[in-house]
């Protein structure tokens, strides 16, 4: 009897020693929300999974639905998302603020061109974003030579934005011609037939379809559908539009680790070569630009920026949103 139980209680030991090392075998598995294009994080989690072996899931769509997404899941109890990388910068403030997000500053946070103010290390610019007239070259003969162009007759009736109450990335560009111009362009590019459509992605379709003329378009798309053989251009007005995308970690993540390690990994010079090499601005000043676009080199597009006052921008993107959408019904 005595051997029979030394015998169950090693093969209960052997079960329970080989359940855990299945266990550990299994990849972690960390989930992403995101409003990057999907080629790009496609791209940027397959070579994290390749040298860590963490599995990834994303959630791409745009920041608004995120947001929505995140307040649901928080009501319910529990945030599924480990990370979330978005381009409307006041989310951040609003989820710190709501104390939402893990405080961790990466390696190599300390070489980064980083524009944001009052972060305390919650949340990071994993890219600069920008944006500029994106237009179509078989209607528009002579590309537009300033912000101001838009107001002239070639772009009548023909000139759309992203609708900024989804779209991160219009939200910013909006509050930065607003902070530039005044709500005086605005009366002026409706006025001359201006409206709202919908996406990002709709704003660069629209335009390589003729469907419209021109739009405030998103670089790395406009980019995009340009190397698809598109008839679309960017043109870059010396103000320039340059929009940080933040990456954060939140703080109840049932992955903390691993957030961590991909949050490490999004600032190294392998990920911002992705980034560089997609069509858009990274984060360090040592990667070159792409002889592939238009785009000015970081350091150029830094200087040319429009003074992004965050200050101002948490304390009245709802009254600059209201007001822009009022002015383009």
């Amino acid at each position: 009897m005595r051997k029979m139980s030394i015998l169950l209680s090693v093969v209960m030991i052997i079960s329970i020693l080989s359940a855990c090392a299945d266990k550990t075998a299994q990849p972690e598995t960390l989930v992403i929300y995101t409003s990057m294009k999907d080629s790009l994080i496609t791209e940027l989690t397959a070579d994290f999974t390749k040298n860590t072996n963490i599995a990834v899931e994303t959630r791409i769509d745009g920041a608004g639905s995120l947001m929505s997404q995140i307040e649901s899941e928080r009501d319910a109890g529990q945030i599924l998302a480990d990370v979330i990388w978005t381009s409307e910068l006041p989310d951040f403030y609003y989820m710190k603020d709501q104390n939402l997000l893990l405080q961790y500053r990466p390696v190599g946070a300390d070489d980064l061109l980083n524009p944001l103010e009052d972060t305390d290390d919650f949340f990071l610019p994993a890219r600069l974003g920008t944006m500029g007239i994106a237009y179509n070259t078989d209607i528009i003969k002579t590309p537009p030579q300033s912000w101001q162009s838009l107001l002239e007759t070639d772009f009548a009736g023909r000139f759309a934005f992203a609708n900024p109450e989804t779209s991160g990335t219009a939200l910013m560009g909006v509050f930065l011609l607003n902070q530039a111009f005044g709500q005086d362009y605005f009366r002026g590019l409706r006025a001359n037939g201006a409206y709202i459509g919908q996406g990002s992605t709709w704003v660069v379709d629209a335009v390589a379809s003729g469907e419209i003329a021109a739009g405030l378009a998103v670089d790395y798309i406009t980019f995009d559908k340009a190397k698809s053989g598109a008839p679309i251009a960017m043109f870059y007005p010396q103000e320039m539009l340059v929009i940080p995308s933040p990456a954060a970690i939140f703080k109840d993540s049932l992955n903390t680790a691993a957030a961590q390690k991909f949050v490490d990994y999004l600032i190294t010079p392998e990920a911002q070569r992705l980034i560089n090499n997609s069509g858009t601005l990274p984060v360090l000043s040592g990667i070159p630009a792409s002889g592939e676009y238009n785009i000015p080199p970081v350091t150029d597009a830094m200087a040319r920026a429009i003074n992004l006052n965050q200050s101002d921008l948490i304390a009245q993107k709802d009254d600059v949103v209201s007001a822009f959408m009022e002015i383009m019904r």
